[in-house]
């Protein structure tokens, strides 16, 4: 195990965090075969795991596949229309009972009755329960519903998503969301639905892959090109599992209840312009998403609408308002967001273990990620969009398998896949001297690693810097 130097194997706490204590963590949480096969373990059978969102099954026969790790889950809804979830495997023998090929994101279907074992042709209904087995009398009595059912997983269902989770003792989806889910409530992500979704298999660990999305401390270094239009100094902030991030402002002028999110002055003279160009910059350099078309056509609209040398938090709310109307005539209602509740909303939330949720008042931009089959420098990285759309105008989407190109994932997301692959890398370097996460920008990185530590049996748990 490649462990930083003055590495101590205790855990630290959400207190140690939130006083920005400097801490560091060992490598081998991305780079080892036998963490990995510990995660299989400790970690995805024992955490509440997000499917897919409610919409993608909307009635009673609709179907699909989860697939993580060596995991299958087939997640259904059944002649009631109650989703149910099961793991994928016939009890007689093993198979599955739907193929799920490598390099396949899911399997899905609708108008399903049955699932019938292509080895032997036991046949389950809808609930799970056995209904056809050949020659049960050759079993002289053993075969019972209770032996010969398929194995139930819990599931339940937050915000639009479908979450399940294979530990029968886990703590409720609500308790496990905490105050993360409480703020997120505010914005009613049920109401949205996908803009686009595309994947892809990427040449590093799945926490190199999400942690790429952690944090604005990156921007800086990775999108420079953004620098013209806005500030992204940021925060983060342990909320116990989960984690927020948010733009900071060093400026009291530009401090206000949006200032954290996506929402927010520009830098410049002038913010009724730099404004615009901030949002337009962002929504069309990350495929058309982190806002909505709505906000980038508000904010073209300010430098004639907002007389010169009005203060930032006046020009927001300008075209918050103006926004607002501009949907409300198309039929997309907005939420009714607290100021203090979009305050400590931020800009993103990283759900543990693996979520990242960019979120606005009208829209969602997302990560989720998972480990690719038993090689720890590969993962299957996903995004997507949401959006509120008037009823009926919803766009028809599937998971694309999206190569890495900007025309498919926008110049700003290629820029983050830049890295991805050269973090694993350079973390087998023997010259490496272990991770040095900023305290304040980047606690969602080591609250990532605070956690996984306690479902890994303290593996590769952070700790303290007793050079600091």
């Amino acid at each position: 195990m490649n462990k930083p130097e003055n590495f101590k194997p205790d855990n630290i706490s959400g207190k140690d965090m939130d006083e920005e204590k400097l801490s560091t963590y060992p490598t081998e949480a991305f780079l080892s075969r036998e963490y990995a096969e510990a995660e299989k373990r400790l970690l995805w059978p024992k955490v509440w795991n997000m499917v897919e969102r409610e919409s993608d099954l909307p009635n009673p026969g609709d179907w699909m596949t989860y697939n993580v790790a060596d995991e299958s889950i087939i997640v259904l809804r059944n002649g009631e229309g109650n989703l149910k979830a099961f793991h994928n495997v016939c009890p007689h023998r093993g198979r599955q009972l739907v193929d799920t090929p490598d390099g396949v994101h899911d399997v899905r279907g609708n108008a399903r009755t049955n699932f019938v074992c292509g080895f032997h042709g036991w046949t389950y209904d809808l609930d799970g329960n056995n209904t056809y087995i050949l020659d049960p009398q050759d079993w002289k009595g053993y075969l019972t519903p209770e032996n010969t059912c398929l194995s139930e997983v819990k599931i339940d269902t937050w915000a639009g998503y479908i979450y399940i989770n294979m530990d029968p003792d886990c703590v409720p989806l609500k308790e496990w969301m905490g105050r993360a889910g409480e703020i997120l409530d505010h914005f009613e992500l049920s109401k949205m639905r996908y803009k686009w979704r595309q994947w892809a298999v990427y040449p590093c660990n799945w926490k190199v892959a999400i942690e790429a999305f952690l944090e604005p401390y990156h921007v800086a270094g990775t999108h420079t090109q953004l620098l013209a239009y806005g500030d992204y100094y940021a925060l983060s902030k342990q909320y116990g599992l989960h984690s927020v991030s948010s733009y900071d402002t060093r400026e009291e002028k530009f401090q206000m209840s949006e200032s954290a999110g996506t929402t927010r002055a520009g830098k410049g003279d002038d913010a009724r312009v730099s404004t615009y160009e901030l949002i337009r910059e962002n929504y069309e350099t990350v495929n058309f998403a982190a806002s909505t078309e709505t906000l980038v056509k508000a904010a073209s609209r300010l430098v004639d609408e907002v007389p010169e040398g009005t203060p930032p938090a006046d020009i927001i709310a300008h075209w918050m308002a103006s926004a607002k109307a501009d949907d409300a005539a198309r039929g997309v209602v907005w939420p009714e967001v607290p100021p203090e509740v979009m305050a400590e909303s931020g800009l993103a939330w990283g759900l543990f273990p693996n979520q990242n949720i960019l979120h606005g008042v009208t829209f969602v931009l997302a990560y989720r990620v998972r480990p690719y089959g038993d090689d720890p420098n590969q993962c299957i990285f996903e995004s997507y969009a949401l959006e509120r759309f008037p009823e009926g105008e919803e766009p028809e989407t599937e998971w694309v398998e999206a190569e890495r190109k900007p025309e498919n994932w926008g110049s700003v997301l290629m820029q983050d896949f830049s890295n991805m692959e050269f973090v694993q890398k350079g973390m087998k370097s023997s010259g490496f001297r272990g991770p040095m996460p900023n305290p304040h920008q980047e606690q969602k990185v080591i609250n990532l690693h605070r956690n996984l530590a306690e479902f890994m049996e303290g593996r590769s748990a952070p700790s303290l810097r007793d050079d600091a």
